[in-house]
């Protein structure tokens, strides 16, 4: 079973590395006005939360102490901020 174990844990690995690096690029290519008028953090503060988040990562993994807050800062780019700057620059904003 120690093989089944270690290729759970790198696919695990691989697809939070993926979802990392997505929400970098994608953090990136925003416009920084959007973020304020979505009263999320600044553009600068969600490329280091999520490219730091992704070195985390990938150098300590997804089962070190390091890993788990790094899961969520990703995951909460993911879910929050990045539907809130869709919905503003498609213009499905609530103001």
């Amino acid at each position: 079973m120690p093989a089944f174990d270690n290729a759970l844990f790198m696919v695990i690995t691989y697809a939070v590395l993926a979802a990392g690096a997505w929400a970098t690029v994608d953090a990136i290519i925003r416009p920084a006005a959007g973020y304020v008028a979505c009263g999320k953090l600044t553009k600068p503060a969600w490329v280091a939360i999520t490219a730091i988040a992704t070195l985390v990562v990938y150098g300590f993994g997804v089962m070190s102490f390091l890993g788990l807050p790094a899961i969520i800062g990703i995951i909460v780019y993911l879910v929050d901020v990045r539907p809130a700057l869709r919905g503003l620059q498609s213009g499905n904003s609530s103001w």
